[in-house]
């Protein structure tokens, strides 16, 4: 299987340091959609990272699609996502707030780099802004409850949407609004199968 993609994208890191949980191989060919834009044209003509060929060819996109995908591949493993039963749900909702923080915060970094100064859209930056508080917030209050395994796709994509948050926008989320998903997200970046795949 070959995954696509740079890994300072939350998507693309999340399906990686998945994957390795999981132990499936594969490649990783560490393409940009703007540096690389017509060479990712030819693998997946929508241009859409990550991407993962399968081992026959087929062509998949979008980070859950491919870990559902993935989870059926390695039955043998330890469910990063549980099948059924009381905990699924809330995992569920974890894994969508931490992808809810991770689509708002790279609206606003796509809104900050390829938008100019003076074409950006105050309220728009405004809403995007409060949205990404609001998905962190929720994060911050369950993660006092109820914390997720580290290395669970929850889990997993709580850290790597912190770490891309704030790399990417230190201004807006600090970590001192949002003690327990740092602290979560510490003792994740300090794993080894995190270490082993950088966001930069």
């Amino acid at each position: 299987m070959i995954l696509i993609g740079m890994l300072d994208s939350p998507y693309v890191r999340r399906v990686a340091i998945c994957m390795k949980v999981l132990g499936l191989a594969f490649e990783h060919r560490p393409l940009s959609v703007f540096a690389d834009f017509d060479a990712i044209r030819q693998i997946n003509p929508v241009v859409k990272v990550p991407t993962l060929v399968t081992a026959d060819g087929q062509v998949l996109m979008d980070s859950t699609l491919i870990l559902s995908y993935l989870e059926q591949l390695a039955p043998g493993a330890q469910a990063l996502t549980p099948a059924s039963g009381p905990e699924r749900l809330p995992a569920l909702c974890l894994t969508g707030l931490a992808l809810a923080a991770c689509e708002k915060a790279v609206q606003l970094v796509y809104e900050r780099r390829l938008r100019p100064e003076e074409k950006q859209h105050q309220p728009w930056v405004d809403r995007v802004v409060t949205q990404i508080h609001g998905a962190w917030g929720a994060l911050e209050e369950s993660l006092r409850e109820n914390q997720p395994g580290v290395l669970t796709v929850a889990g997993i994509s709580i850290a790597v949407a912190w770490s891309f948050t704030r790399m990417m926008i230190p201004d807006v989320i600090t970590t001192d609004r949002y003690p327990d998903v740092d602290r979560f997200t510490q003792l994740a970046e300090q794993q080894p199968v995190f270490l082993a795949t950088p966001q930069v």
